[in-house]
């Protein structure tokens, strides 16, 4: 199984562990128990790989991205576009300032 790396991870990977109570298959728990010696870190990486995988489902979804672009729009609108400041020095000399 592959290890999902701090920085991809999408999540702080040094936090604190956290005890939870889940409830599972006693057949399937038992199983797993004979693959791995670390269910917990086993578990914990299927999870992170689950959740990346279903980031980048919303993030490629149309609606999602249509709301993404409406709030930066709002945000456009209400305070400016946030780079404006950096990206003056940059623009041609003919361009509105």
């Amino acid at each position: 199984m592959s290890h999902i790396g701090k920085r991809d991870a999408g999540y702080d990977a040094q936090a604190s562990k956290q005890r939870v109570d889940i409830t599972l298959n006693e057949d399937l728990l038992r199983l797993a128990q004979g693959y791995t010696d670390n269910l917990s870190g086993t578990i914990e990486t299927l999870l992170a790989a689950w959740m990346q995988d279903e980031r980048r489902k919303r993030d490629d979804d149309p609606a999602h991205r249509r709301k993404v672009v409406a709030a930066w729009n709002a945000f456009d609108e209400k305070h400016g576009r946030f780079a404006d400041e950096w990206n003056r020095d940059f623009m041609p000399e003919d361009q509105d300032r």
